[in-house]
């Protein structure tokens, strides 16, 4: 049995990955961005074993996020599945002022995981519009460029920030090569955050995230993977250029004041470098 913790778990494939595991007999701790949340994803993740409050778009939430989920673990799994969608019609920043979808989908993940113990299995949900992405390190936060418009108004900052934690979660990777952490693309599941044109059911949604959580296949074992439908897909090549990756970090550790945990010492792959 496995102790757990999954972000994001009120509602969609969140909440259908805790189920799946609590099932599959594991000890899972949900999570809410408030105590509203939180209760509600007790209620729908019958077994979960408790809920942990903490809220995105404030990063000293994020701080009291990781103070009780570290009072409820350790953890031997964590699934980072907390974020925000394409679908924002305009700009807003955060109580730190920061914009919405980069602070929530990139820099307070980064931040919950600087400030936990890593677990053996790190899984980060990320999405396929990473591709789309660009890495603008004068204007990540969206003050100079134009929002777009309609429906998929924020598609063009949800893409960045998704390219942006897929970055970080790569550096981290190569920071830890003794630890399974890799970014895992649900698809496009019908949930609030895909909207009612997407085509997958939540169940297929949470497959490829509870299978890289308990599998013993080698994808599942490996690191520093993009996983789809339990296959290893190609990535945006920024995701792959170690010193633009390093100029993310470090932007990331000047706005939250942490850092990645360190390499362990003499487990560095010696490709690993984020300069190199």
């Amino acid at each position: 049995m496995a102790k757990v913790l999954i972000t994001g778990s009120a509602q969609g494939i969140g909440a259908e990955t805790a189920r799946r595991l609590v099932a599959l007999g594991h000890e899972v701790v949900v999570h809410g961005r408030d105590r509203g949340r939180a209760d509600a994803a007790l209620e729908q993740v019958p077994g979960a074993s408790a809920a942990v409050v903490g809220s995105y778009d404030s990063l000293a939430s994020v701080r009291e996020l990781a103070s009780a989920a570290n009072a409820a673990g350790p953890f031997d799994v964590v699934i980072h599945n907390a974020g925000l969608g394409p679908h924002e019609p305009e700009r807003r920043d955060t109580v730190d002022g920061l914009e919405q979808t980069v602070q929530v989908n990139a820099v307070a993940p980064y931040l919950l995981t600087c400030l936990m113990p890593l677990s053996t299995r790190m899984v980060y949900v990320g999405s396929d519009a990473h591709r789309q992405g660009t890495v603008d390190l004068a204007d990540l936060h969206w003050r100079e460029r134009s929002w777009g418009e309609g429906y998929w108004a924020g598609i063009a900052p949800y893409s960045d920030s998704k390219l942006l934690f897929q970055m970080w979660v790569f550096e981290l990777a190569a920071l830890h090569p003794e630890r399974a952490i890799n970014v895992v693309h649900p698809g496009w599941v019908q949930t609030a955050m895909g909207g009612p044109q997407a085509t997958l059911p939540v169940d297929e949604g949470a497959d490829t995230p509870v299978w890289m959580a308990t599998s013993e296949d080698p994808i599942a074992l490996g690191s520093g993977q993009f996983v789809h439908r339990r296959a290893v897909e190609d990535v945006h090549p920024a995701t792959r250029d170690a010193g633009l990756r390093a100029a993310v970090v470090e932007h990331f550790r000047e706005l939250t004041g942490e850092a990645l945990p360190a390499a362990e010492e003499g487990l560095r792959a010696p490709s690993a470098s984020p300069r190199a």
